[in-house]
């Protein structure tokens, strides 16, 4: 099985991506992340203009959003603190004719990076956040239930004050409505309007297969 996949390619919103078994039993692309692709490229069209918006991408893997973003006009920061998951992505840009782009693909804790970057006082326009239940960043331990509110909490002080967020999470206990309440509490946006809903996959059947969830603001 795992010599069938190798270096087997898909399309993914007219965009070629590789997949390839993992020791994590993973292939390399998250298909339920497809509902939300048309929404971060309008997220982005609605903000291009005289500038080029800039959009972080956090817990990036092997970049689906970072390049549907970057397609729609946006300059992105890849995060992830893994290098293999990183080249990977670096090989989808290329595969989609994309490596041209104002993409940085940064290898780095999700927290420690923006932390830094507030420092550096850079803004972004937009925010994308897909955290695993549990993960290691070097000798750091990343635990959803934990660390989500205090990342999001330092999110607030990289973005301009009108940036599109999308969160997503594939953790048992964080539905939409958690996620939401995380989301308005973690960036002090209580007064805005956050759309939250479930992750899935929709059979032709009429099943149903729940991945997750999102919850996001437009700005």
């Amino acid at each position: 099985m795992a010599g069938a996949l190798e270096g087997w390619q898909i399309e993914v919103a007219s965009l070629q991506f590789e997949l390839r078994p993992t020791s994590a039993g993973q292939v390399g692309l998250f298909p339920e992340h497809a509902s939300q692709l048309e929404w971060l490229e309008r997220a982005v069209e609605s903000r291009t203009g005289s500038s080029q918006p800039e959009v972080l991408n956090l817990f990036a893997y092997t970049g689906l959003a970072t390049l549907v973003l970057a397609r729609a006009g946006a300059a992105v920061a890849h995060v992830d603190a893994s290098r293999p998951a990183a080249a990977w992505a670096r090989r989808n840009a290329e595969l989609s004719g994309l490596a041209d782009r104002p993409i940085r693909w940064l290898v780095d804790d999700a927290l420690g990076f923006v932390r830094r970057d507030a420092r550096r006082g850079r803004r972004y326009a937009g925010l994308v956040l897909d955290p695993p239940s549990y993960g290691h960043s070097g000798p750091t331990a990343w635990r959803l239930e934990a660390d989500l509110r205090p990342l999001l909490e330092a999110c607030l002080y990289v973005l301009q004050p009108d940036a599109f967020v999308l969160l997503t999470a594939h953790t048992p206990g964080f539905g939409s409505d958690r996620l939401a309440e995380e989301l308005a509490a973690g960036l002090g946006r209580q007064s805005a309007t956050v759309e939250a809903d479930e992750l899935a996959l929709d059979a032709r059947s009429g099943a149903r297969l729940v991945l997750g969830a999102y919850a996001r603001v437009t700005g």
